[in-house]
Formats: structure tokens, sequence, C-alpha cells
């Protein structure tokens, strides 16, 4: 019997561009049913898409403590979470939500 050989499904591999990232985010943002640790998640895989290094540079943190923040083990703070959209060049909008 053939073994079957599989590898791990890294989503930042797969965000090419600015309209990818801000697809997901969005996406994520709409299953995260009030879990800021899968959006913080979220915001990591489109760090690593774009470069973790220059990521943080933007955002005026260091690498190790965006790896933390953004890891989805934890929830940073919202203070964190807009510096490092806007050092990903994303913007984030409401709408009024229609029940």
């Amino acid at each position: 019997m053939r073994k079957t050989i599989t590898t791990r499904y890294d989503i930042a591999e797969h965000l090419r561009t600015p309209e990818e990232m801000a697809a997901y985010l969005e996406a994520c943002l709409d299953e995260a049913d009030g879990d800021a640790a899968l959006i913080a998640k979220a915001l990591g895989d489109i760090a690593r898409a774009k470069g973790m290094s220059q990521v943080a540079r933007d955002a005026g943190l260091s690498r190790e403590s965006l790896y933390k923040a953004l890891s989805g083990e934890r929830t940073p703070g919202f203070d964190t979470i807009l510096r490092v959209v806007a050092a990903l060049g994303l913007k984030l909008h409401a709408e009024a939500a229609h029940e």
C-alpha cells in the first residue's frame, strides 16, 4: 500500500495581492463571531505573506513582539491591531448590521 504524503497548508503562501489579503481579512471578520484571537491570527497570516520584518518595522514593533501578538494565542491591544492594519496597507471599515 502506498503511503500518502501530506504537507501543511499555509494560507500566507497564497496571499499575493492586496486585494487577496483584504478579502481574506474580510472573510475572517465575517466568521470570527467575536473571536479576537482569530482576527489576530489572520493579521499574522497576512503579515507573514508581506514579510514579518517589514511589517514590524512599519508598525513600530519588534519582530518578536509582532509574532507573539499575532500568533492567535493571545489577544493584542486594539492599538496594536490598528498599527498592524496600517502597516499592512489595509483599512478597517464599518457598516450597519442588518439582522
